[in-house]
């Protein structure tokens, strides 16, 4: 195993219980766009540049934008429920 391959993973194993252990949610989305990024640096070390590049798009870019949108929506509801 070449020593990137083994940095990456290691960025990964620790980014693992980042994402699990972040409580607040507008920092989870943070985390979990870091986290998709070091997916996707595995993925382009692993030479799949494919799956690299939708995991950029989707992990790093679509889901934490996804999260926030939520967010937002649920403190909205929540400013009109008071």
């Amino acid at each position: 195993m070449e020593p990137l391959q083994v940095m990456v993973l290691a960025l990964l194993a620790l980014g693992a219980p980042a994402v699990v252990l972040t409580h607040d949610p507008l920092r989870q989305a943070f985390v979990v766009g870091v986290y998709g990024l070091f997916l996707a640096a595995l993925f382009f070390v692993l030479q799949a540049p494919d799956v690299a590049l939708s995991e950029i798009v989707v992990a790093t870019v679509a889901l934490p934008i996804m999260i926030l949108l939520a967010l937002a929506k649920i403190r909205e509801h929540e400013r009109e429920d008071e």
